[in-house]
Formats: structure tokens, C-alpha cells, sequence
């Protein structure tokens, strides 16, 4: 059994979506995890924050828009009247319910049963447009199974058990349709695994089921070496390890969700990047296995705050680097990079939204200095504590280029770099020449 994730570009016309049939109805058991129609979670976000900010009129003029572009999907998708009526029955279900909300207070709970409606309407047409086809395939609802803990994070027993279950009840269905992206929370209420998180779906499902291989689905032909909105001549890279790829993915490479790795590695699955465009192509697979190339790819993360941290007090002192992460951890806010000297500590955050509390905090222990717009580099590859000659190539790509802050060592597989956002195109494309030219 496989699992095949579909992007919001690969659903996100009627064209797209009857160019998923020919990719998915080979006989062979599979189950289909759908994203929202490119555009959609967008515009449920600005309904929702029209909503939030009492713009009840507001929210309800966008809903309705957003309607009426599904209706018209719906007059495009489907060549019969018996399906294309069932369509748009479903359109206006789901945007009734919607504007129906807005009767009410708005809460962080509502938000979410707003966000949903896109993986809701996306799955249901696309199971309409099967069924027209003639294609026997089986809708489960994701909130019939995915669930995430207090914590947040999947509750893999809850997941499995409930899946399996919904599975046995059609033992000889050989398709299943259901949705990315949304699940339940601890309470039984709808949330949903952040943005981006169809492909955490995806390989959650598969590892509940131990599949065979998750085939993750977007409109490029697998993870490049480069970014190529920036630079020219990047290549497909074919095989990646598991670690390579979270990194490349947290630092920046969005064909992937940074978080989908993690449960095709606890289960050992291979994760391949395939190309709705292109589906010859062999693209990307994920494995295990590292080649152990001395560059294998570069990304890059915009949105970085560097922060840092100076002190006297921190001379041979203990208990200083806990006061700091202690304000991190009051506001619940990630630190990316880290490095310290005798007398300073500087370290990178991507959410700024508690930004002023935590500089109070910081600024009881020393001096504190912030900069805004940074980029961090990140050069992955074999960087081995035990391997001699590493990295020259990247100082001198980026001799021209101010450095802020390296961390090294961490990671068997890269090296990170802090620079300014405005340095960021021209050190992506000396890397490029420098590495892989």
C-alpha cells in the first residue's frame, strides 16, 4: 500500500484535478491525502481574520466570493448535471456553515472550523469527479482518525487504531480519498497540524499503516541543489537521507513540510517528491541511505530576528544559559541557531510575535541587541566531526559577504550560516558556483 499526497497547486483547477485520475487509478491499493485548492486556506485565513476583528460584513462579502468561485469550478468539473449539482449542494453546505458562524463570537475554535472547509470541499468534489468517471473510490474523513495530542503532536495509537478501523469496514475498496491538513485536538475539536501540513498527513498515514512509500506530490520535479527562483542551473537531486531532507526542509526547501520527515523515519518508509507535471520523472527518493557528498544542497530561510546577548556576569558563571532559554521557553517561541563566546550569547528565533516580552526578560541578565531582516544560509552535506577539509569552498563563495553568526558541529549533515536577507541572492548563487559548478 502507498500513500500519494496532492498539493494545493496539483488540485487547484479543474484541469489539475482530472489530471490526478490517470496518476491514481492503477488497481493498486492507495490511499489519497488532498491539500484545498491553491488559493483557498488563504482566503479562509482573511475571512477568518475579518471575522476576528468584528468585520462580520466583511467576512461574509469574502465567503461569498469564494463561493462563487467554487460554483464555477463545479460548472467546469463536471460534465454531467447530476454530479455537477451535488457539487454545488456541497458548495453552498459548506459556505452556509461558514457564514453561519459569523452569528456567533469568534473564537480561536471557530477559526479552525473555517480553515477546514478547503481539504472538506477539495476531497468531496474530487471524489464526486471519480464517481463520475466511473471509479469506485471511498471518502474517509480525516477527522474520523488524526488526532493530535495536548502537546500537538500526532497521537500515533489513536491514528492507527481508528484508521485501521475505518479501513477493515471496506476491505475490497482499493482507493481512499481523505483529506491533509486537518485533524482533532485532544478535546474532539477540529484544528489542524499547521500550514503546510498535508504532508505531515501524508506521512503520518503512512507510518499508522507501515505503507510501502509515500509518494508527496507538488509541481516541481523533487528537491533541487539550489533554490531556482534565484538560481539558474540548479539540479534535481535523486537521493536524499532522511536528515538531509528535514534539514533542507526546515531551512528553507518548500516542496516539503519540515515536520513530515520525522514519521517516515520512526517506520523506515521511503518518501519520493514526484511532479504532477512531469510524472515520469523519477524525482526525489527520501531513504535511510546518505551518500555522503561533500555538498549535496544549499537552502535558504528568510524571516530570521538575531538576538544577542552581552554580559560580564556570564564569565565562568553557571546558571546563565538557563536564564536565557528561560525566557524562550515563557514564550513558548523556537530558537533556530545558537554560539556563544566567554562574555556573549547570540541566537535566532523565526517568531517574533513575542518578541518585545522576551527582550524585557533577556535585558535583566545583560545588554541585549536585536536585528531584524536575516537570512540563514544552510549548506547541507557531509560534515562529519571525524572529516578534514571542510568547508573551504563556502568561506570563499561568501568572502564578500558580512557573516553574522556559523554554527557548526551540531549536525553531521550541514552548516549554518546568519547573513543579512539583502546578501541572500548573491550568496545563494556563489554558493552555486562554487559547490556545484
Amino acid at each position: 500500500m502507498k500513500v500519494y499526497k496532492f498539493g494545493g497547486t496539483s488540485v487547484g483547477s479543474p484541469e489539475r484535478l482530472r489530471a490526478l485520475i490517470p496518476l491514481i487509478s492503477d488497481g493498486e491499493l492507495k490511499i489519497v491525502v488532498l491539500s484545498a485548492m491553491a488559493g483557498t486556506t488563504n482566503e479562509l485565513a482573511e475571512i477568518s481574520g475579518l471575522f476576528s476583528s468584528g468585520d462580520r460584513e466583511g467576512a461574509a462579502g469574502r465567503a461569498e466570493q469564494l463561493r462563487a468561485r467554487y460554483h464555477a469550478i463545479a460548472d467546469e468539473l463536471y460534465s454531467s448535471s447530476t454530479w455537477g449539482e451535488k457539487a454545488h449542494d456541497l458548495v453552498d453546505e459548506h459556505f452556509n456553515y461558514i457564514i453561519a458562524l459569523f452569528s456567533r463570537e469568534f473564537s480561536r475554535h471557530n477559526e479552525k472550523r473555517i480553515l477546514a472547509r478547503g481539504e472538506l470541499l477539495s476531497t468531496a468534489m474530487f471524489h464526486f469527479l471519480l464517481s463520475e468517471c466511473g471509479i469506485s473510490s471511498l471518502l474517509v474523513p480525516a477527522l474520523n482518525f488524526m488526532r493530535i495530542d495536548k502537546d500537538g503532536e500526532p497521537d500515533y495509537f489513536y491514528i492507527r487504531e481508528n484508521l485501521k478501523r475505518e479501513l477493515a469496514a471496506v476491505k475490497d475498496e482499493t482507493l481512499i480519498i481523505t483529506q491533509g491538513f486537518i485533524c482533532r485536538n485532544v478535546f474532539g475539536e477540529t484544528d489542524n497540524l499547521r500550514r503546510g501540513g498535508s504532508d505531515y498527513s501524508a506521512t503520518i498515514i503512512g507510518a499508522a499503516l507501515t505503507a510501502e512509500e509515500v509518494q508527496i506530490w507538488t509541481d516541481i520535479s523533487g528537491m533541487h541543489n539550489n533554490d531556482p527562483r534565484y538560481v539558474s542551473n540548479t539540479k534535481v537531486i535523486r537521493n536524499l537521507s532522511f536528515s538531509e531532507a528535514a534539514e533542507l526542509a526546515f531551512f528553507g526547501a518548500k516542496i516539503l513540510h519540515p515536520s513530515s520527515i520525522n514519521p517516515a523515519r520512526m517506520k523506515n518508509i521511503p518518501v519520493r517528491l514526484k511532479n504532477t507535471l512531469e510524472p515520469d520523472d523519477e524525482g526525489t527518493l527520501i531513504t535511510s541511505a546518505s551518500a555522503l557528498k561533500d555538498y549535496t544542497a544549499v537552502a535558504a530561510k528568510d524571516g530570521i530576528t538575531a538576538i544577542r546577548i552581552r554580559s560580564d556576569r556570564m564569565l565562568m558563571a553557571y546558571g546563565f544559559m538557563r536564564r536565557i532559554f528561560e525566557a524562550f521557553e515563557a514564550y513558548k517561541t523556537p530558537i533556530d541557531m545558537i554560539t556563544t563566546s566567554e562574555v556573549s550569547v547570540s541566537l535566532t528565533i523565526e517568531d517574533p510575535s513575542n518578541l518585545e516580552d522576551i527582550v524585557k526578560m533577556l535585558s535583566s541578565i545583560g545588554m541585549v541587541e536585536v536585528e531584524h531582516d536575516q537570512t540563514i544560509i544552510c549548506v547541507v552535506g557531509d560534515f562529519r566531526p571525524d572529516r578534514v577539509g571542510s568547508a573551504p569552498e563556502i568561506f570563499e563563495a561568501l568572502n564578500d559577504i558580512p557573516v553574522k553568526m556559523i554554527s557548526y558541529g551540531g549536525s553531521e549533515n550541514s552548516m549554518s550560516i546568519l547573513i543579512n536577507t539583502s546578501d541572500k541572492i548573491t550568496a545563494l548563487r556563489s554558493l552555486g558556483e562554487k559547490l556545484f559548478d
